[in-house]
């Protein structure tokens, strides 16, 4: 099953480490985000049996009895797309409460299986969760995830890269997911985002709600699209369609279930009182995001308002896939106060270190452009770690007191 020619995943690290003391294990995210290749890489060689719920067969035994189904399963066991069959989440509590043996499930699932009551009730305590995204770039690279240890040790250095320009905008449209990128660049894989898009709202979103007007989510995805990276107005949202502001905000929370979007929640202290709480909207892949606005890597290239909001959806992206290998959880938000100053992303690493990233699409920094970064700073105190503008330019270099231009290839290159 596992070949060499396979992207390393930063995600195998806490997979490993959660079958050392965990009886359980769970990796989810978005259909063929590599899951299952996950699973099967670091499982197959220890003997694991493999199950999927895509399987009817399965999927009806474990409905129909889901404690018989577990009471005949081998010791260790991979059970795929596990929101298939959740009457198997109280089952499985019931054999690890018996046997707490470490690695004895690891379980898939494709949809945000945390907000199933049964899951959150159930394996508490007994679960250990990886998140598995699409690749990063560091990952396609085959690369060292280097720029959060050096985000938060605040050591760049003044070093010299070639500007990516119309290169970035090639990296945003080829998005991470590893069947679209087996796809030449161009209409095929755009085809394979836009299909992969309507499969999913016809199956899993259909698995999830009886939604009657299922014609409004492909309509609504392509408008979330052009808005990534903005903050959420569900009235603006819901302008287009001929259904409700509650209709539209529960359309955004499956879509959100599925991986397909979701919410940056805003930063907050009791420092500063005038801050912004609605959460920030990005499309969680940008590959899928040109898809479904009909955007090839020159056109995106050309419309700089939706490349410099995509842009940031990137950043984010990548941010968040990389902090998967990160010894330390990472928490992520944004940054805005009621006068309009920002921070794109701010990255808790617990309560006493925080770092914050502006993005800026154009070649050039100025001191203006840390205005946000420096009032997260004073917002933080001894609390601050590093501030970056990463930009598309070529100089990595110091604006003092933790502030830093960066050039974005810095994100998967050696920094």
């Amino acid at each position: 099953m596992p070949t060499s020619d396979l992207y390393p995943r930063l995600a195998a690290v806490p997979l490993r480490e959660a079958l050392e003391d965990s009886p359980v294990a769970l990796i989810h995210g978005p259909r063929q985000c590599g899951k299952t290749t996950l699973a099967r890489t670091v499982c197959d060689p220890l003997g694991y049996e493999y199950i999927t719920f895509d399987d009817d067969v399965a999927r009806t035994a474990a409905r129909e009895d889901p404690a018989g189904f577990v009471g005949e399963l081998p010791e260790r066991t991979v059970l795929d797309e596990v929101q298939r069959a959740p009457a198997l989440f109280l089952a499985i509590k019931r054999a690890v409460d018996r046997n707490r043996t470490p690695g004895r499930f690891v379980l898939t699932g494709s949809t945000n299986v945390l907000l199933l009551p049964s899951v959150a009730d159930s394996l508490a305590g007994r679960m250990e969760i990886v998140r598995l995204h699409p690749l990063a770039q560091v990952e396609i690279a085959r690369g060292k995830p280097t720029f959060l240890d050096v985000l938060f040790e605040g050591g760049f250095h003044t070093r010299q890269r070639p500007r990516l320009g119309r290169a970035l905008a090639e990296f945003m449209v080829a998005g991470g997911y590893p069947a679209a990128l087996a796809r030449p660049a161009g209409p095929r894989r755009s085809r394979w985002y836009r299909d992969y898009v309507r499969a999913i709202v016809e199956r899993d979103v259909r698995d999830l709600a009886r939604i009657q007007q299922l014609d409004v989510l492909p309509r609504l995805m392509e408008f979330a699209a052009s808005q990534t990276a903005h903050l959420i107005n569900v009235s603006e949202l819901a302008a287009p369609f001929q259904v409700s502001r509650q209709t539209v905000r529960d359309y955004v929370t499956l879509l959100a279930r599925v991986f397909l979007i979701e919410e940056l929640p805003s930063w907050h202290s009791n420092r500063l009182s005038r801050l912004v709480k609605t959460p920030k909207l990005h499309m969680g892949d940008t590959g899928l995001a040109a898809a479904v606005l009909r955007l090839d890597a020159a056109g995106l290239w050309d419309d700089r308002a939706i490349f410099g909001h995509l842009l940031e959806t990137f950043v984010l992206q990548e941010l968040q896939r990389q902090a998967t290998a990160y010894p330390t959880r990472l928490a992520f938000h944004h940054f805005r106060d009621k006068d309009g100053v920002e921070v794109d992303i701010v990255i808790e690493r617990g309560p006493r270190a925080i770092a914050g990233v502006e993005v800026k699409a154009s070649a050039t920094v100025t001191d203006a452009d840390f205005r946000g970064l420096r009032k997260l700073r004073q917002a933080t105190g001894e609390a601050f770690r590093a501030g970056v503008v990463l930009y598309d330019g070529e100089t990595s270099a110091s604006f003092g007191d933790g502030l830093f231009a960066v050039p974005v290839r810095f994100l998967w290159e050696e920094s």
